[in-house]
């Protein structure tokens, strides 16, 4: 078991101000490792979490999804759409969703310079 205590930063929106909390996490691990290590794979972990998981959830839309019938589907053709705009980034994430939005398939076609129907 790996135990980490961390400092948060949170700011709040109504005020502007930051507060400051500590928190503990729990980590499981199935063998022995290095502290070093155990600190390199949690920094991962939440690089991967920063980076990909939250812009889904929060850009794309994922969590608050009402899709029923085949959701794994959807949430690939999400993967697809966020890997094009990322590899191809001209300003931040949601003006270049707002831009694929409105140019539809055929701009995210053009982004992976595939020819048109």
């Amino acid at each position: 078991m790996i135990r980490v205590e961390r400092d948060v930063l949170a700011r709040s929106a109504k005020t502007g101000l930051w507060s400051r909390s500590s928190e503990t996490a729990f980590y499981l691990a199935t063998t022995a490792i290095p502290a070093v290590r155990a600190a390199s794979a949690i920094r991962d972990h939440w690089k991967i979490e920063n980076t990909s998981h939250y812009t889904r959830d929060v850009t794309m839309g994922e969590d608050r999804s009402r899709i029923r019938c085949n959701p794994g589907l959807f949430a690939r053709l999400r993967s697809f759409a966020f890997n094009i705009l990322k590899a191809n980034r001209r300003s931040s994430l949601p003006q270049d969703r707002y831009r694929a939005a409105i140019g539809g398939v055929d701009y995210l076609l053009g982004l992976l310079n595939i020819p048109q129907r």
